[in-house]
């Protein structure tokens, strides 16, 4: 594939190359996507599947084009790890709000196993430790719909 292709695929449409916090960037541009399709759960989840998918093959073929590896202009994973994020979890504005900072503060610190997910090489690597960030901040939002006194915060 032409390196364009990896590059507007990998950095979302150039998202990645916001010039301060490309990662924060490209988890809003996730939070974009899941306001547009939050209302159809099929779409929703076709978008993610096909995400995921050319994620993990623009991921590996951008550590190639960027000559680096995890670049931070790839912002394909926070976009889909955004999305994995609020994935059935019941809408409600203030559980987005939490689904953002929650997913953007354990992308950063990377805890036990996600800062291991990174160091697999290649699309692998850079993909799986946004998707297990999504996976934890989902399985704390919906912790907080569960045991929550109210319906939904």
């Amino acid at each position: 594939m032409p390196k364009f292709l990896t590059r507007i695929i990998s950095t979302f449409c150039y998202v990645g190359y916001f010039p301060l916090i490309p990662g924060t960037a490209g988890s809003l541009v996730g939070l974009g996507i899941y306001f547009l399709l939050k209302n159809n759960l099929l779409s929703y989840i076709l978008v993610l599947l096909v995400l995921l998918v050319l994620g993990f093959w623009a991921s590996t073929e951008a550590e190639k084009a960027f000559n680096k590896k995890d670049p931070s202009r790839v912002v394909i994973d926070e976009v889909c790890g955004m999305l994995l994020s609020l994935l059935f979890v019941p809408y409600d504005i203030k559980l987005v709000i939490i689904g953002f900072f929650i997913f953007r503060l354990l992308d950063t610190l990377k805890p036990f196993p996600v800062g291991r997910l990174e160091r697999i090489p290649g699309g692998l690597g850079i993909m799986l430790d946004d998707i297990a960030a999504g996976i934890y901040t989902n399985l704390v939002l919906q912790a907080v719909v569960i045991f929550s006194s109210f319906k939904v915060l």
